[in-house]
């Protein structure tokens, strides 16, 4: 594992930009009738890992891993040209692995069968064979460049916080190397600035921040910043949507000032959470554009409609907001969606303008290629 993130493939290789995020997408936008229907997918799919790997039994942190390969291979590959649900078992499979919590294959395919197999998905015929998910499993590694470490916002995020119970917390360090050490000189000696003290935070506080790091994997956020700074976009969302922590900072800040006084050691001053953020050794810019995204993300999820909606605990969708039944969309449609798209890129790939039918499946033609 690398020791520093600064150093890793992470960093130096996974980080892209919106405009490579369009370009991954051009040739699935070419059989979808509405472009929002990809953003969708981003949902429907994360949730689709979700449900995989809770049913397996993964921690939250291989669920994560998992999903960050997702998306790294369909920087490379598009929705119409592949299977998504191989690809998701293979990610499923490759992150226990590399998380240390491995699973049997047999375990993986029998238990995407069963999740697959639900009306949402429309997956009639899922592979039995053991040899073919190891054979994606080949070809996620190979596509993925056999980069498997991921950092992800969690330990940043219990790096720079404290719950007031924090006793069982205190054995957990942040993630190494996610610390800063050989960070850039324009960024500091560490992100959170001198590195003294951590921003006090009720348990039902940070749990919302986690709650809010979880949801940010049902976008492209892991692909376009860094994990400490997803977690510091986090935490100000904390201040936003949990009510007793934007209660007690409202009446902080609406509080007259004191007459200065000698202020009693058992009765330290409270702990001012701007003041907090704004020491931070990061661009503040930059984080407030990863929440004004992290916000879109919630507004385009509330729009998405599941039966059961247990496994995603959008901290947003607890607002209340209304939503006209005809701009819902249900994961129904987005399995029609991406069949529509499957059989459409099929057709053009049998019959091309050049008259010579090509292989539809990109693993196929590696396959091929290979002899």
């Amino acid at each position: 594992m690398a020791t520093d993130f600064w150093e890793s493939s992470h960093y130096k290789r996974w980080l892209v930009d919106h405009a490579t995020l369009r370009q991954a997408r051009t040739e699935d936008l070419n059989y979808v009738e509405n472009p929002e229907h990809i953003e969708f997918l981003s949902i429907y799919f994360a949730n689709a890992i979700a449900k995989l790997g809770k049913k397996l039994g993964f921690r939250q942190r291989v669920i994560a891993t998992a999903t960050v390969f997702f998306r790294r291979f369909y920087l490379k590959n598009s929705y119409c040209e592949t299977d998504p649900f191989i690809v998701i078992a293979a990610c499923c499979y490759v992150a226990a692995k590399a998380e240390e919590s491995p699973v049997h294959i047999k375990n993986v395919i029998s238990d995407a069968r069963s999740v697959f197999s639900h009306d949402y998905y429309g997956v009639k015929y899922f592979p039995t064979d053991n040899t073919k998910l190891a054979e994606m499993e080949f070809y996620l590694v190979d596509d993925l460049e056999c980069d498997l470490t991921i950092y992800h916002p969690y330990r940043s995020l219990l790096a720079l916080c404290t719950k007031e119970s924090a006793a069982q917390l205190e054995h957990i360090e942040p993630e190494a190397g996610e610390l800063g050490a050989g960070i850039g000189a324009d960024d500091g000696p560490r992100y959170w600035g001198t590195g003294e003290g951590r921003l006090q935070l009720a348990e039902g506080a940070l749990q919302t921040a986690w709650l809010i790091i979880n949801d940010t994997y049902r976008s492209e956020l892991c692909l376009l910043y860094p994990p400490h700074l997803i977690a510091v976009a986090a935490i100000y969302l904390t201040l936003v949507f949990h009510g007793p922590t934007r209660a007690a900072l409202e009446q902080q800040l609406n509080r007259e000032e004191p007459t200065p006084t000698r202020r009693s050691t058992r009765h330290p001053a409270p702990q001012d959470p701007i003041a907090f953020l704004s020491s931070l050794n990061v661009s503040l810019p930059t984080v407030a554009t990863i929440a004004q995204e992290i916000l879109a993300l919630y507004r385009l999820w509330n729009r998405y409609k599941e039966d059961v909606h247990a496994d995603a605990a959008s901290v947003y969708s607890s607002q209340n907001y209304d939503i006209n039944a005809a701009d819902a969309i249900t994961p129904t449609q987005l399995s029609q969606v991406l069949l529509r798209m499957r059989e459409l890129r099929g057709a053009d790939m049998s019959h091309p303008a050049s008259g010579r039918p090509v292989a539809i499946n990109k693993m196929l033609e590696r396959t091929q290629a290979a002899g």
